[in-house]
């Protein structure tokens, strides 16, 4: 598994900042209509559940490019941090011991690749789809509470593996 730096937390934490900044509706309207205005969260944090679970373990192709995503980010970040700060790069955040997606687990998650490349090509939320699986990407494997909704997260794709190809079995 692949850890997360303080650089790519710092970047995880940017894009949800960026993300929460720019959908925010203001008082006066989320007040008067906040279901509609919460249902525009929805494509962010369903791909953001999807970054979490391509972190935890997922081997393949998907797993290798989840892990190159991550790399790439915390060194940016931790370069942005020396550069734009002053603090020490390199930083491993703390971590924690996560649920391993299980074999049915993982043939969920590519299928759920499937619906993400679909919904990113033909969605009017691609935006919004590539920013929440980057964030899920980067907070994932962190200590924070992002990190530990990544467990209930694995239980809910092994169980619902589990019970899929329990069925089709």
């Amino acid at each position: 598994m692949q850890y997360v730096s303080l650089g790519g937390i710092t970047v995880g934490l940017c894009i949800l900042g960026y993300y929460l900044t720019t959908w925010y509706p203001g008082r006066k309207a989320l007040m008067k209509d906040p279901a509609r205005h919460a249902a525009g969260l929805a494509p962010f944090l369903f791909a953001w559940a999807y970054g979490c679970l391509t972190i935890l373990g997922i081997g393949g192709i998907i797993g290798w490019t989840a892990r190159t995503a991550l790399w790439i980010t915390s060194w940016l970040g931790d370069v942005a941090l020396v550069w734009g700060v002053g603090t020490s790069a390199g930083q491993h955040a703390g971590g924690t011991v996560y649920l391993p997606l299980t074999e049915t687990g993982g043939a969920i998650v590519l299928i759920l690749t499937v619906v993400m490349v679909a919904l990113v090509k033909k969605s009017r939320h691609g935006r919004d789809i590539k920013l929440g699986a980057w964030c899920g990407i980067c907070l994932g494997t962190s200590a924070g509470i992002a990190g530990f909704a990544a467990v209930p997260l694995a239980q809910a794709v092994n169980w619902l593996g589990g019970t899929v190809y329990g069925a089709v079995a």
